[in-house]
């Protein structure tokens, strides 16, 4: 048979991110033994040997990394399908709102942009209720692919846009944030070199899907916490120019000449037919790619 029930790929993830029974019995609120039958079933109905159990552990086979990747994507679906039929269903009931949409947004990001296209979606005649979603660093993809959020403004390329439709909006420069008393503040301009082996002052670390990677520099959870280092002269952070908008007093912004572009684009599922959804990524694309956008960049 090639149909699978979400409750046995439920069954499965769990072990497989588990390795081992016990917690994955524990994670779903369920006896071991159920769950071990459960999975030996699955292994016979596929024909394949999705585990290694051995007096170490279970080991996942060649197989079962298939079944996990494949199945935390399945999974994410249907959760997607559920979270935006209710959203959807909302709009047919006595006093639900006139269609809704969540766009995600990581807090801190995207101000100036963010307000122009809200105000501009919100004069569009029968336009949508829109809930804005700030989210962590790196989030909104998980918010799109598992249907908490309809679409999201990500940003390249720490993003990554792989299975969603998205249109590029706007193209910025990096900039270093620096301690203002630092030396390098004094600067007009900066390389990477420049600022990714200062000994007194590591950069900042910034997770990607839940992972830091290794250094010095502290590790970043919020905008709050990086400013605060920033002003005691314990990190400097590389981020886009426009984080300009939030620096203190105690911060220095200087540009920084051999940093990649960071294009912000507005992305949502592939498979979405929402013309809600359709009606705000016109009024976006009007507004950073069509002819108004294209005047305000002669005039500059």
């Amino acid at each position: 048979m090639d149909t699978l029930e979400t409750r046995e790929l439920r069954y499965f993830v769990a072990v497989a991110e588990e390795l081992h029974f016990g917690r994955a019995a524990e994670r779903l609120g369920m006896a071991q033994p159920p769950l071990s039958r459960a999975i030996q079933q699955l292994e016979r109905r596929l024909g394949v040997r999705l585990l290694q159990r051995n007096r170490r552990g279970v080991l996942l086979t060649g197989a079962g990394e298939v079944l996990l990747r494949e199945g935390l994507a399945a999974l994410d679906a249907t959760a997607a399908a559920a979270r935006r039929t209710r959203r959807a269903g909302g709009a047919d009931s006595p006093g639900g709102p006139h269609g809704r949409l969540v766009l995600a947004v990581k807090a801190a990001a995207s101000h100036e942009l963010l307000r122009k296209l809200l105000d501009a979606y919100a004069v569009e005649p029968g336009s949508a209720e829109i809930e804005v979603l700030l989210c962590g660093l790196c989030e909104q993809e998980e918010l799109l692919r598992d249907g908490r959020a309809d679409v999201a403004l990500m940003h390249a390329p720490w993003n990554s846009l792989a299975g969603f439709d998205s249109e590029a909006l706007t193209t910025e420069g990096q900039i270093a944030i620096l301690p203002a008393g630092h030396p390098l503040a004094a600067r007009e301009t900066l390389s990477l070199a420049d600022v990714r082996d200062v000994p007194d002052l590591p950069l900042a670390r910034w997770p990607t899907h839940g992972t830091y990677a290794p250094g010095p520099g502290p590790e970043i959870h919020n905008q709050t916490q990086l400013a605060q280092l920033i002003a005691l002269g314990r990190t400097v952070a590389v981020v886009p120019d426009s984080a300009r908008s939030w620096l203190w007093a105690e911060h220095t912004a200087v540009p920084l000449t051999d940093a990649p572009p960071v294009v912000t684009h507005i992305a949502w599922p592939a498979h979405s037919r929402s013309l809600a959804l359709a009606d705000l990524v016109r009024t976006a694309a009007r507004l950073w790619t069509g002819p108004a956008a294209n005047a305000r960049n002669a005039k500059r």
